[in-house]
């Protein structure tokens, strides 16, 4: 009995542990399909080693696919095949990328199926997302990520995009890229931003970094300002995208790894007390405590709203203030402000790579290429 209280009473053995951490995974995948649950079981053990994708070239094969939600006009899309052979490559529809149903592009099967065809279509080279919105999450289980895995290749998108950048990144180790959607390439700086990430197999340098503006006599840069939350210097691997979208991955087998790593967000009409919620559900889960820095983007339109404003009569924080009281503390550097997110002209940041955040002198650095 001394022996048996002993043991319930002291540290767990690890073959104990591991049994329920096994258990307790292969709960939270027992609903999916078994391609899925055999893939997860093999690269959700541990973070694989980073692939990086080819380097964009002139000539190359783009895909086109709607992982989410429908174009708001069907328009759009030929805007973005359009944008993409004025780019000097060659586009590619897949075939369900007009579907619509409601909010989503089409079912989740045939959502699933494009962005999987186009990993295993030999003739495609990258892959750019149509648009944000809503449901990549429902596909997660429906990917094949070992086809993935064995053709790595560009994909990029933001937004709801999210989801399919984290997962994809965490189970197969791909190098994926928040930026812009297939038609979003008219800003200069958007267009710089990007081929400086995708078409150089060289390290990119400081990225994300204001616009240029001609200071003068009582004109100073107010929308591009860079707010220094938190000192000091971290390296690490980037990973984030949107927040409210990225908190649906927390608690999932498609959670992306955060130790060690540059942890990146960006939001868009979202009142403060929102972003105070989501931050305060990252700290809860006690994973941001081994993150190496935080880089915040555009929060556009993440004031409170004239209709309903947060806790009217009681007053209420801008989000730089919520994201100091909410990150400031876990003792690495915190810039807000930099140049990624719903805004026009947005940075390209890529998930796997290795960056450096300063947050005396502001700046987010890549230090190795995204492509090689």
């Amino acid at each position: 009995m001394e022996e048996r209280r002993g043991l319930e009473s002291g540290p767990m053995p690890t073959s104990r542990r591991t049994f329920l951490e096994e258990v307790s995974f292969a709960s939270l995948i027992a609903g999916f399909p078994l391609s899925a649950q055999a893939t997860l079981a093999r690269y959700a053990e541990k973070p694989p080693e980073p692939v990086y994708p080819k380097a964009l070239r002139p000539g190359m094969t783009v895909a086109l696919v709607a992982p989410s939600s429908p174009a708001w006009n069907p328009e759009r899309n030929d805007v973005a095949v359009e944008v993409v052979e004025s780019m000097g490559f060659k586009a590619k529809l897949f075939p369900h990328a007009r579907d619509a149903t409601n909010y989503l592009a089409g079912s989740d099967e045939h959502r699933a199926a494009d962005v999987n065809a186009a990993f295993a279509d030999s003739s495609v080279d990258a892959i750019f997302c149509l648009r944000g919105g809503y449901g990549a999450s429902r596909i997660l289980p429906l990917l094949d990520y070992e086809t993935i895995r064995k053709n790595p290749k560009v994909f990029t998108g933001y937004s709801d995009i999210t989801a399919l950048l984290n997962a994809i990144h965490r189970l197969t180790g791909l190098v994926t890229f928040h930026g812009p959607i297939g038609g979003e390439m008219q800003s200069d700086y958007t267009l710089a931003a990007f081929k400086k990430v995708l078409t150089r197999a060289d390290a990119a340098g400081r990225v994300a970094e204001p616009p240029p503006f001609k200071a003068s006599e009582g004109h100073v840069d107010v929308e591009n300002r860079i707010y220094k939350l938190a000192p000091g210097k971290g390296k690490g691997r980037l990973v984030g995208g949107n927040i409210s979208v990225f908190s649906t991955l927390v608690g999932t087998p498609f959670e992306p790894e955060l130790k060690g790593r540059i942890l990146f967000l960006e939001e868009v009409g979202e009142e403060p007390y929102r972003i105070d919620r989501w931050l305060t559900q990252f700290l809860l889960t006690g994973k941001l405590s081994g993150l190496a820095g935080v880089a915040l983007g555009k929060f556009h339109d993440c004031g409170p709203k004239d209709y309903k404003p947060s806790f009217a009569g009681m007053g209420t924080w801008t989000w730089q203030e919520v994201c100091q009281d909410r990150l400031g503390r876990l003792g690495v550097p915190v810039v807000a402000n930099l140049v990624f997110g719903h805004v026009t002209d947005k940075a390209t940041l890529p998930l796997g790579v290795m960056a450096e955040l300063d947050g005396d002198a502001g700046t987010l650095t890549l230090l190795e290429p995204a492509v090689r």
